[in-house]
């Protein structure tokens, strides 16, 4: 079993931002997004400071954020990635075939990933992670790059709102038709 404290504080930069935007997107009644918390058995807990110093997850997680923008529903995962090579194996199994099963139920899936590096944020729809996923699977790369991505799927920041992907959403949407 994994151990919850053995990632450190990794993606907590980039989590602190999205959940802001979402508090910015709910209090502007543009989207309702919540963060959906992995639950932790834990194992062990110092009893002077009442905190979890060891535990593990009780069960696999699916994604990170769930939600509906303007009666869309939508779900998204977000990542962090420290240079311009994204590997695959960031994204479980199980959490591509609950994105699957999501746009099987007109849903909108997608993840977040902040190329840190880069200082860039970006949007990356379900279709264009399959392409990269089946790519690896079928033996090929078993990352992606960023000079492999649709620039126009980039997030900006506007108005406040650090990762406003609402924009990229509509993007995607608009795809769709």
């Amino acid at each position: 079993m994994p151990s919850w404290n053995s990632r450190g504080l990794r993606g907590s930069t980039l989590e602190e931002l999205v959940n802001m935007t979402n508090e910015k997107y709910q209090l502007n009644h543009l989207a309702l997004i919540q963060k959906i918390p992995t639950p932790i058995k834990p194992i062990r807990i110092d009893q002077q400071s009442r905190h979890i110093t060891l535990a593990y997850f009780e069960q696999k997680s699916t994604v990170d954020y769930i939600g509906v923008v303007q009666g869309v529903p939508v779900c998204f995962d977000a990542k962090e990635c420290a240079t311009d090579t994204f590997p695959l194996a960031n994204v479980h199994a199980h959490q591509v075939e609950f994105m699957e099963e999501y746009e099987r139920q007109h849903g909108v899936a997608f993840l977040l990933i902040y190329f840190a590096k880069r200082n860039v944020f970006y949007y990356l729809r379900f279709k264009d992670l399959m392409v990269f996923w089946d790519r690896a699977k079928n033996g090929g790369r078993k990352s992606f790059t960023f000079s492999e991505l649709d620039e126009q799927y980039v997030v900006g920041s506007k108005n406040g709102v650090f990762v406003h992907y609402l924009e990229t959403l509509s993007k995607d949407l608009a795809s769709r038709d």
